[in-house]
C-alpha cells in the first residue's frame, strides 16, 4: 500500500519547480478567494481547450474562479501522489486515472463524489459509460469524474500506405504493424512514432500493452495480497522490449527517447510520421477542422502478439481529495466539466469543432448528430477499442493489485514503472544496451517482492 515514506520518492525539488513554471503557463496566479478554486490538471489539448473556456462558459455563470495548474503528464502524477497522499491542501481539485482512482480511494484519500452526483440530477450519473465508470470506483465509491476516456489503436496515413500499395488490417498483429511501419519509413516521413520518454504513464503505457500481449509480465500475483516474483527476468519480458527498442531503431522517430502523446501528436500534424500506436483520444485532434491531415487518417484495433486483445483503458478524470477546502465549490466545477453541460456546448466553440470534444464517457454524446458527423471516421472503432479492453485479463497470467491493462494496480508500480523506463528510454537513446537496462529493472522490480499491495 502506499505509505508517507513512499511518497518522498516523487521529489520535491520537481514538485516546486513545476508549479512555479504551470502557474505561467496556466495564465492564472494561485490567488485565494472565497469564489476561486485551484485545479491541478495534463496539459494535454481537451484540458488546454476547458482551459481556455472556462471564464466564458462557467465563471461568468457561478462567479467562480479556476486557477488552473497545468503540467505534463509525468510531472502531474508526481506533484498530485505526493500532496493528495500526504494530506496537502494545496488543490481543490486534480486530474489522475484509472491507476490512481481505486488505489487513492481506498487509502482513504479522496472524497467519494457519489455523494455529491447521486444528489445532482443535471449530472446524469447513470449517462456515464459503465466500464469507465467502474474503473474509477473502488467499492462502489466513485472516486474520480471522468474528463474523457480512451482506449488505444493504431492511427495511420491511409494515402502513404495506398500509394506503398499496402492495405491495414482492422485487427493487425505487432508483426504486421512492424514490417508496414519498416516498408514505408523514409528519410521524409518515419515509418511509425512510438513514446520513449520515461514514466509509467508515458513510454509505460504503451510498452506495458506490449509486454501483455507477448505474453510477459511485471510480477506474479503473490499470496495474501502481495507482490510476487519480478518477471523483469523471463524471455518474453525481453522479447517484447527488444522488439519496441528495435522497432524505434528502425523506422521510429528522431530523438525518440524525449517523445511522449505530445511529442507524437505533431509529428503526425506536420506529416513527420506517417503512423503513430498511442491513445484513441488523439483521433480528435488529427480529425480537428484546423488539423492539416483531416480525412487523411484511418484506424486499427491496437496490435497484438499472443492474446486476443490488448488496448489500454484509461480515463482522465476530475477528484476532490479528502483535505480540499472547498468541497462544494470543487463539486460544482467537477459538475459542469465532466457533465453533459459541457459537450453539449463545447463543440461549437472549440477551435478544432465537435471532433474535438472529450469522447469516450458518455453515452449521450454519441447520441449527438453534431457530434456523430464530426467524430464519423473514428467514433466506431474508438467505442470497439474500449469495449475490447482486457480489463479482467491483460495476459496471460495472473498479476497482483486491482484491475488494469497498461499499469500494474499496485502502489508500487508507480515508482517501479518510472525507474525502468528510464533505463529502457536510455536503451532507446543508445546510451545502454537492452539488457543492462533489462537487468537493471529487474533488480527494481524485485525490490518490492514480497510486499503488500
Amino acid at each position: 500500500m502506499w505509505s508517507r515514506d513512499k511518497l518522498t520518492k516523487v521529489g520535491i525539488g520537481a514538485m516546486a519547480t513545476a508549479l512555479v513554471a504551470s502557474t505561467a503557463i496556466a495564465g492564472s496566479a494561485l490567488a485565494q478567494d472565497e469564489r476561486s478554486i485551484n485545479v491541478a490538471i495534463v496539459g494535454n489539448p481537451q484540458m488546454e481547450d476547458i482551459a481556455s473556456l472556462t471564464p466564458e462558459l462557467f465563471t461568468a455563470e457561478t462567479g467562480i474562479n479556476v486557477n488552473y495548474v497545468i503540467l505534463e503528464e509525468q510531472t502531474l502524477r508526481e506533484i498530485v501522489t505526493r500532496d493528495v497522499g500526504a494530506g496537502g491542501q494545496q488543490f481543490d481539485v486534480v486530474m489522475i486515472g484509472m491507476f490512481e482512482a481505486p488505489q487513492f480511494g481506498r487509502n482513504g484519500w479522496l472524497v467519494d463524489l457519489n455523494e455529491f452526483a447521486e444528489g445532482d440530477a443535471e449530472y446524469m450519473l447513470d449517462d456515464i459509460i459503465p466500464a469507465v465508470r467502474n474503473g474509477l470506483s473502488y467499492e462502489g465509491g466513485l472516486y474520480a469524474a471522468p474528463f474523457y476516456a480512451e482506449s488505444s489503436f493504431v492511427m495511420y496515413r491511409k494515402d502513404v500506405l495506398d500509394e506503398a500499395g499496402i492495405e491495414m488490417p482492422r485487427e493487425p498483429t505487432w508483426d504486421e504493424v512492424a514490417e508496414i511501419a519498416r516498408t514505408i519509413d523514409s528519410d521524409d516521413m518515419s515509418g511509425i512514432c512510438l513514446r520513449g520518454k520515461p514514466g509509467w504513464g508515458d513510454l509505460g503505457g504503451p510498452l506495458g500493452t506490449v509486454i501483455n500481449t507477448f505474453g510477459a509480465t511485471w510480477w506474479l500475483a503473490g499470496e495474501n495480497d502481495t507482490i510476487g516474483e519480478s518477471q523483469v527476468d523471463q524471455p518474453e519480458f525481453a522479447e517484447a522490449v527488444n522488439f519496441w527498442v528495435d522497432l524505434l531503431a528502425d523506422a521510429g522517430q528522431e530523438d525518440a527517447a524525449n517523445a511522449s502523446y505530445n511529442e507524437c501528436t505533431q509529428q503526425m500534424l506536420n506529416s513527420n510520421a506517417a503512423m503513430w500506436y498511442d491513445a484513441t483520444v488523439a483521433a480528435a485532434n488529427l480529425e480537428a477542422d484546423d488539423s492539416p491531415i483531416k480525412g487523411l487518417l484511418d484506424y486499427a484495433l491496437a496490435p497484438t502478439k499472443l492474446t486476443d486483445s490488448s488496448g489500454w483503458l484509461w480515463a482522465w478524470a476530475l477528484a476532490i481529495p479528502q483535505n480540499a477546502p472547498d468541497k462544494e465549490t470543487a463539486w460544482e466545477y467537477i459538475s459542469w466539466a465532466t457533465g453533459p453541460e459541457y459537450l453539449a456546448v463545447a463543440g461549437d466553440l472549440l477551435p478544432g469543432g465537435w471532433a474535438t470534444v472529450p469522447p469516450g464517457t458518455r453515452v449521450s454524446l454519441y447520441e449527438n448528430p453534431k457530434y456523430q458527423e464530426a467524430a464519423a471516421s473514428f467514433a466506431d472503432i474508438y467505442l470497439e477499442a474500449m469495449q475490447k479492453a482486457p480489463i479482467d485479463m491483460p495476459g496471460l497470467q495472473e498479476r497482483p493489485g486491482l484491475p488494469g491493462i497498461q499499469f500494474v494496480g499496485v502502489a508500487q508500480f508507480q515508482d517501479v514503472g518510472t525507474r525502468c523506463t528510464e533505463q529502457i528510454s536510455a536503451a532507446i537513446a543508445g546510451n545502454v544496451s537492452v539488457d543492462d537496462a533489462l537487468a537493471a529493472c529487474d533488480a527494481i522490480a524485485s525490490e518490492v517482492e514480497g510486499e503488500e499491495w
